[in-house]
């Protein structure tokens, strides 16, 4: 599995739209569970720089993550990069604990 880390700004104008297509690929996510992916969003502090975390394959294939890269292009003010990164540790709390 290769782990892909995506950064990039987008124009002012255009950050809550971009939230909103990444929202959209979240909720089609959690309708179809596809086996074998992580995928996790942020956005930064300053409300335009986004970076993107992709872990296995399939992310391309959902009709919501096609949506947001249609129009990419035009939101953005800067980027995107990519690198290529080895996870050397995840932790994740169980909520009730």
């Amino acid at each position: 599995m290769s782990t892909a880390v995506i950064r990039y700004r987008t124009t002012p104008e255009a950050a809550e739209e971009n939230q909103r297509l990444i929202e959209g690929v979240f909720a089609q996510l959690a309708a179809a569970t596809p086996a074998g992916l992580r995928y996790s969003a942020f956005r930064l502090a300053d409300g335009v720089t986004f970076v993107h975390v992709v872990d296995g394959e399939g992310l391309g294939e959902l009709g919501a993550f096609q949506e947001f890269q249609k129009t990419i292009a035009e939101r953005l003010a800067d980027g995107p990069t990519r690198e290529d990164a080895v996870l050397i540790g995840a932790y994740a709390a169980e909520a009730g604990r």
